[in-house]
């Protein structure tokens, strides 16, 4: 197997665990994240914050507001990050 295709699919692996970690993340924070489709809860998250975010193409959507959605997930996400690493420290000491 070429470098290349190894890359590529570690990459998707990767993507795959993040997005089951965000799923994780924005389930626990209340949002109902569908097992099959975890990358739909942005616009759950979208809707909560009256952001008018569709399916396919969004660019007449201001980045402020994209950002509000993104900020939300990621912001969790970060959360959760420096939790967990906390608790590892502590578990070390």
């Amino acid at each position: 197997m070429s470098r290349r295709n190894r890359n590529s699919r570690n990459r998707t692996q990767e993507q795959q665990i993040m997005m089951n970690f965000q799923a994780e993340v924005m389930r626990s924070e209340g949002f109902a994240v569908n097992p099959n489709r975890p990358e739909d809860v942005k616009y759950e998250v979208a809707k909560e914050l009256g952001v008018p975010l569709t399916r396919g193409y969004n660019g007449q959507l201001p980045a402020e507001s994209a950002g509000r959605v993104g900020g939300r997930i990621g912001g969790s996400m970060v959360k959760e990050l420096v939790r967990l690493a906390q608790g590892n420290l502590t578990k070390r000491q």
